[in-house]
């Protein structure tokens, strides 16, 4: 496979915050992210997405894409799939670094004879996860299987 490349501009717009936007996506839905310093910093601002916040999400969304193609390619019948992420940021060795991102991924099933498959594909998908691989960061994975029977509508 050839090398991909994906474009980010990110131009400041006041305080601690500015625009980030991928002219990638923008020509085909005008949409661009407001980023800023997290409020635990000086002068950091609440309520805006942060860097850190943009990091775990990269990793969390890598692992819900990857499951996805894994879980189609096995045949993996599911009726959702959600998964919390938190970050963990501290000081090692004198800098600062996103140290852990705990993954917290839960899958919906018809059938409960499809609980190990669709662990073994979200274990997968954790290995598979082509920005788990791009980081230093440890990845912790904590894996929820719901069996919900299919709604039966009434005629």
């Amino acid at each position: 496979m050839d090398p991909h490349y994906y474009a980010v501009d990110v131009e400041w717009s006041d305080s601690r915050k500015g625009i980030i936007c991928s002219p990638e996506l923008n020509k085909h839905q005008g949409v661009c992210i407001e980023v800023a310093t997290p409020p635990e910093f000086p002068q950091g601002i609440a309520g805006i997405w942060s860097p850190e916040h943009l990091f775990v999400a990269a990793v969390s969304g890598c692992l819900m894409t990857t499951f996805l193609a894994i879980a189609e390619n096995s045949s993996l019948e599911f009726m959702s799939f959600s998964c919390q992420a938190k970050g963990k940021l501290e000081m090692v060795d004198g800098k600062y670094m996103m140290s852990e991102v705990l993954l917290y991924p839960k899958v919906v099933i018809h059938n409960d004879t499809h609980t190990n498959k669709a662990i073994r594909i979200l274990k997968k998908a954790e290995d598979a996860c082509l920005i788990s691989h791009s980081i230093k960061s440890k990845i912790t994975m904590e894996i929820t299987v719901e069996v919900s029977p299919l709604l039966i509508e009434s005629t």
